[in-house]
This record gives structure tokens, sequence and C-alpha cells, in this order.
């Protein structure tokens, strides 16, 4: 039944998940280049992880674990993750406050039926969680086809990762770069097809 939340039924994907998760996002975090104060924008389908249909098996259980992968990559390097809420809350994010000062926050606490099992695993995790109703991204995990690209600055670059999957959900990544601009004269700097440059 669409928007039921359901109790795991495969107690060993706990364990599974947590490292895929995480495994996943150490190769993003490589690939990207990321670096401290840098967003990743998360959308997971737990219904997708656990093998059913998204929106369909809301498990809060697998939405933990993964958070807690994700977040034994991110955290210590100091990027910040931004949790995606479903279609519902019309993919509204759950961020820490400290990685938007002055963003427009808006009032919505997500829950698992009304903004999917991950945001609300990231909104009880954060220290000051808020939510924003759009945000760009330094780069994003999209977990089971949750659709983050209305998140991601522009220019999104597709990033392969060899952990294409967390439990039975397709995992899809990307890192951003800065648009080349000016045409066919206009000269540029080529290390910023890796990224976004970090001043000291």
């Amino acid at each position: 039944m669409a928007g039921t939340v359901h109790s795991l039924e495969n107690p060993q994907l706990v364990e599974q998940v947590e490292q895929e998760a995480a495994q996943a996002a150490r190769q993003l975090a490589e690939a990207a280049h990321l670096r401290r104060g840098q967003i990743v924008v998360i959308g997971c389908s737990t219904s997708e992880v656990v093998g059913h249909q998204v929106g369909s098996w809301s498990t809060p259980e697998v939405a933990d674990a993964i958070f807690r992968g994700l977040n034994s990559v991110f955290a210590p390097m100091g990027v910040y993750m931004a949790a995606q809420c479903c279609e519902h809350l019309n993919r509204a994010l759950i961020v820490e406050q400290a990685a938007v000062p002055g963003a427009e926050i808006v009032n919505v606490v997500p829950q698992p039926k009304a903004g999917s099992s991950f945001a609300t695993a990231a909104y009880h995790a954060f220290r000051h969680p808020v939510a924003l109703e759009e945000i760009r991204a330094d780069a994003g995990l999209d977990i089971g086809g949750t659709l983050i690209g209305m998140h991601l600055k522009k220019v999104a670059v597709p990033v392969r990762l060899a952990q294409n999957h967390i439990g039975q959900a397709i995992v899809l990544a990307a890192r951003t770069r800065p648009k080349f601009i000016g045409g066919d004269r206009a000269v540029y700097d080529e290390t910023l097809k890796e990224g976004y440059p970090e001043f000291q």
C-alpha cells in the first residue's frame, strides 16, 4: 500500500546497506574532489532499496542505516548532506542550518509517509535541521531513482561509481563544474573542468 511504513523484512540488510552507502560516499567524494563546506544532495527511496516500487515500502531502519553510512564519510570531511524529501513535500530538502546561512527556510517536518524515511532520518540526526525548497548542491547521490537533478548546480557531470547499488536500488551520482562561457575565442582555466576552485 502506497505511503505505508514497513518493518524491515531482512534484518541482515541493515549492515549491508550501511557499508554500501559508505562505499558510495567515499567513491563520490574522491571523484568529485569534495571538500569542507560543500553540499551533497541525497535522494533515497528505501522502498527501492528493499526491492519494492518507489513510494510503496518506506522502511525507517534502512533509512537510518544509509544515513549512518553516508555520514561516516561526509561528516569527518566537513561536507554537508541535503536530504531530498519525496514528491509529497515537492522535493524540499532537510539540511544543517550551518550549511545554508541566509537561506530562506520553510516550515515542514518530514515524516516517513510525507517526506521520506531518509529525510526523516536526517531531520532527527542533524543538530539544527532546517527545511529549504531548493538548493544548488556541489554533488549528488540518487538512490533508487528519486530525481535529484533539480537541486544540483549547473553543470552536472555524471559520475560512475563502482558501488552502483545500495540494497536493490540503483545508485546514480553526479558532480558539478563551472559553466564554460564565451564561445570559440574564449580561453579556459583547464583546472576548473574538475570542479569548483578552493580559495584559501
